[in-house]
């Protein structure tokens, strides 16, 4: 079991280095240049990586708790500070899923931006929840104003959550106004971060 958890980080490290590479090669506004000439805050190979690792083993963490197990949560890590984002029953589930990624080596912080899901999914709105991910996901993508890779999406229920870390508020300013023209969402909930 733990190597299949070493193997889940390495994958996830070795996935990070390539969007890092693909990344250099883009144009400097592609890169985190705004308006202004300004960038965000760079990162280091290393960091991109330990953070990669501290992200999979969240993860694999979150998956190996029996009262978590069976929810979708996102982890974004940005120099040791984990985002949580999500849907969940209970509160208490939260509670335990901030102590669980917390106790993982290598998180320096939590940020909790997982939120309480009002009734239970059905089938018919799983699905149409899943087909709006993949629409956001989609316009995003298509969008070279924003750092997309960077986002995490979660819709339930036609509520779409965004987290992550993006290099400025025009980036998140547009992400939102791109989802919010999407046939299906009701709602769009930022939890984004712009990088330190």
């Amino acid at each position: 079991m733990r190597t299949r958890f070493e193997l889940l980080a390495l994958s996830t490290a070795l996935a990070a280095l390539t969007a890092l590479s693909v990344g250099c090669s883009k144009a400097p506004e592609a890169t985190g240049a705004s308006a202004s000439g300004a960038s965000a805050p760079s990162t280091t190979v290393g960091t991109v990586i330990d953070d990669s690792i501290v992200t999979a083993s969240v993860k694999a963490a979150l998956l190996a708790d029996p009262d978590l197990k069976g929810f979708d949560f996102k982890v974004v890590t940005r120099k040791g500070e984990v985002q949580l984002s999500g849907f969940v029953d209970k509160q208490t589930q939260i509670d335990i899923a901030v102590t669980v990624a917390g106790a993982v080596t290598g998180v320096k912080s939590v940020q909790n931006n997982v939120s309480l899901r009002s009734v239970a999914p059905t089938v018919g709105g799983k699905v149409d929840d899943t087909l709006i991910t993949a629409k956001v996901k989609t316009a995003l993508l298509a969008d070279e104003s924003i750092k997309s890779l960077d986002i995490a999406v979660i819709t339930r229920q036609g509520d779409v959550q965004l987290s992550g870390f993006v290099n400025n508020q025009s980036q998140i300013d547009r992400a939102i106004a791109v989802v919010s023209g999407i046939a299906g969402v009701s709602h769009v909930s930022n939890e984004m971060s712009i990088k330190k």
